[in-house]
């Protein structure tokens, strides 16, 4: 803070303002707080009880000393106290205000002062309490909650950053906004549930003949929901009269969503109340995980999850890992174009996958679930989808993205794929290209980086395309948009990857030619509703797999574990390597072969990993680096430059965290050269890559001292309750956060 504040004013001692008085009185940090409010017993009580250092008995001398002045008042009389205090506003004197509204604020102000001082920043703390008046002042009360700042084109960043520090000295988390986006948001989420309580409340209490009865017999949900009529009635008067344009059009909103549900209540439209209320369900779990930080839809990186792993143990039992990712997506974009209705169990809920499943709900598809991995899912068929409000944010997910955009190069309306920091950096010119050669029309962003923007109504034809580098996302991409394009759309590619997505498309009815190494669609096929079990991922098995395979004394049962021919490149290499295991069980489940996979110690021994195996385990090379590390000689990996261009550089990240904690290794273009020996202890960075970070937790098991794994937040992509099915198997793991 560069402006010294020796006298901060608050004018308006109710609730808000006396709380805030209370908590810079108790931080110290901006000077003597003097009170003033119109009712001279406010300010008495905010004496008697500690809130303010001085009351004020005349405002235009305590204006004109003040350093920092905050308008506390309602909205409705902030522009009488804006002339009250102008005429003695020093030049550099700091102001801002608390309401609930900001247009209206910033028109009075353009009003009372005709030029905007610069030190004039108007905000918004998002707390408060059917309490009220000084008496009700709570040093705490803005503590973990929101503050809103809505700096002027006038404002001055010298201001921005004193008014970013005096909330955050309260315990306040400050947030940035321009003013009709504040008073667009704060119509939505605050102004429109309150006056629906009202309204509600009001409506109910207006049945003469029964009205005690509803309100005696009314169970906790219409208790919760009601608990705002208790409000200020004159403060949301004033408030529904300064934010009237936003609050009308969210009104409109609501009441034509009322009008659907009403007329699908009156038609038994039984389709259109469950899209309703599932969608409404799976939203609300939505706003519930970015309130407690996990959601998809946040930027992973700025949450600090950190793993520690103390060294040595073994690994035991029988544990089944989570859903297939690739499965998991694959069924919620196919179960989403079928006809009729597709059941999924063992769907993974992930961070990934749930992007996926938002993405199409947001498409206007009725999805159910997940609970416990099942998912059903109404189709609305190849050409149902709707366009969406906005961008479709998928966080981390490159299969999401890449996939998507095939999917929705076809369609006739403009979609926006978006994600997080990690994601803006991984490239998509490699689905963008050749979508080109379609006819397709996408933008993105510098070098072919998110996000995409894609236009609709553009008609696409069939090419066939010989992928230059191994890909099953860029396969699938075109293969989705090849079920629209006129003509056939055949991929050549330059080594086996999963074909997951060619082997569901015939499960769904919707035929795929397969030429040794080319997989070919035509248009006009029809994908028909179909059950779905996923099995569990062979790539979070991995990390089970290595460590029983390093650890002495190691016997680990895998369960039901997909072991797809273009996916068992794992099961191959460690094989070669000398690994003790065993499929058992083998069968085939809803078209994908799956088995049991039991894994005894047994020492390893360091190869030259054949290339043919690299595209077949691609996503399991990180771990494979952890195995090699172990082993006894030379391993070295080539031909897998694909690794430097996932969610991490992840030859790069393994080389840097090996070293770090001794191993003796090289990296190169294309792969590394790893001599087995000695894995000591230290603190590895993850670089916010999901396999980088568990696959250090696995080299835990033969450390010589505790790994600490930076970065960790993005395993939940792709394998939630990792660190504790860990624990469980017996890796010592713990997960610390913030």
């Amino acid at each position: 803070m560069s402006k010294v504040i020796n006298k901060t004013l608050i004018i308006g001692l109710g609730l808000i303002g006396g709380s805030l008085a209370k908590a810079l009185r108790s931080n110290r940090r901006f000077g003597q707080i003097i009170g003033y409010d119109r009712d001279p017993d406010e300010t008495s009580v905010g004496i008697e009880l500690g809130v303010i250092d001085i009351a004020a008995e005349s405002l235009a001398d305590a204006v004109s000393e003040a350093d920092l002045v905050v308008l506390a008042v309602p909205v409705k009389a902030m522009e009488t106290v804006l002339v009250d205090i102008a005429p003695f506003i020093a030049e550099d004197t700091l102001i801002t205000d608390v309401g609930s509204t900001k247009a209206n604020v910033v028109a009075a102000a353009k009003r009372v002062f005709k030029t905007i001082p610069t030190g004039f920043v108007p905000g918004h703390p998002i707390a408060g309490s059917e309490k009220s008046g000084v008496a009700a002042a709570d040093e705490g009360l803005f503590d973990k909650h929101k503050v809103i700042l809505t700096p002027l084109a006038e404002s001055s960043s010298e201001a921005v950053n004193v008014f970013a520090d005096l909330w955050e000295s309260t315990g306040a988390e400050v947030l940035v906004m321009d003013v009709e986006k504040h008073d667009e948001v704060l119509a939505a989420t605050s102004h429109l549930p309150h006056m629906l309580a009202f309204s509600l409340v009001d409506t109910l209490a207006q049945e003469q003949d029964h009205n005690t009865d509803i309100f005696r017999y009314a169970a906790g949900g219409f208790r919760d929901f009601t608990r705002i009529a208790g409000s200020d009635p004159t403060m949301w008067h004033d408030i529904c009269l300064a934010n009237k344009d936003a609050l009308l059009s969210q009104l409109d909103r609501y009441i034509t969503g009322l009008g659907r549900l009403r007329t699908a209540i009156e038609c038994s439209d039984s389709e259109t109340m469950l899209g309703t209320f599932t969608r409404a369900r799976a939203a609300r779990e939505h706003f519930s995980r970015i309130l407690s930080g996990t959601a998809y839809s946040q930027d992973m990186s700025n949450q600090l999850v950190t793993f520690r792993a103390q060294p040595g143990g073994s690994v035991s039992g029988k544990i089944r890992v989570p859903g297939d990712k690739s499965i998991s997506h694959r069924s919620i974009m196919l179960g989403s174009l079928a006809d009729g209705v597709t059941e999924v169990s063992g769907f993974l809920e992930g961070e990934d996958s749930l992007a996926t499943l938002q993405s199409f709900r947001d498409m206007g598809v009725v999805i159910e679930g997940p609970v416990d991995g099942n998912v059903t899912i109404y189709g609305v068929g190849l050409n149902g989808l709707q366009a969406p409000p906005g961008p479709l944010y998928v966080g981390n997910s490159g299969t999401s993205m890449r996939l998507l955009s095939g999917l929705l190069a076809a369609q006739q309306f403009d979609t926006e794929l978006t994600g997080d920091a990690s994601l803006t950096k991984r490239p998509m010119g490699r689905v963008a290209d050749p979508l080109r050669l379609m006819g397709a029309e996408i933008e993105t962003a510098e070098n072919g980086r998110p996000p995409l923007k894609i236009k609709g109504g553009q008609p696409l034809k069939g090419i066939h395309y010989d992928m230059p580098m191994a890909s099953a996302q860029v396969k699938s991409c075109l293969l989705l948009a090849g079920l629209y394009a006129e003509g056939e759309t055949s991929v050549t590619e330059p080594a086996p990857t999963r074909d997951h997505t060619e082997r569901m498309l015939t499960g769904f009815g919707y035929p795929v030619k397969q030429e040794g190494a080319q997989a070919a669609v035509s248009p006009g096929g029809q994908l028909h509703a179909t059950k779905i079990d996923v099995p569990a991922d062979i790539s979070s098995a991995t990390f089970f797999m290595v460590a029983a395979a390093i650890a002495p004394g190691s016997d680990l049962t895998l369960e039901h574990v997909g072991i797809n021919p273009t996916r068992i490149g794992i099961i191959n290499i460690l094989r070669l390597m000398g690994a003790n295991l065993e499929l058992l069980n083998e069968r085939e489940v809803g078209g994908e072969p799956v088995a049991d996979i039991r894994i005894q110690y047994a020492p390893l021994k360091g190869i030259h990993i054949p290339e043919d195996q690299v595209p077949l385990a691609i996503d399991e090379f990180p771990a494979l680096f952890v195995a090699a590390a172990c082993a006894e000689g030379t391993t070295i990996v080539s031909g897998a430059e694909e690794l430097r261009v996932k969610e991490s550089d992840r030859i790069q990240s393994m080389v840097d965290g090996l070293k770090t904690l001794g191993v003796d290794i090289e990296g190169t273009p294309d792969g590394a050269i790893i001599q087995g020996g000695t894995i000591g202890g230290g603190v590895v960075e993850s670089h916010d890559d999901h396999r980088i970070a568990m696959s250090f937790c696995v080299a835990s098991l033969r450390a010589t001292d505790t790994i600490t794994i930076n970065d960790c937040a993005n395993v939940a992509t792709s394998f939630p309750g990792f660190v504790e099915l860990a624990k469980s198997a017996g890796i010592q793991v713990e997960k610390e956060e913030g």
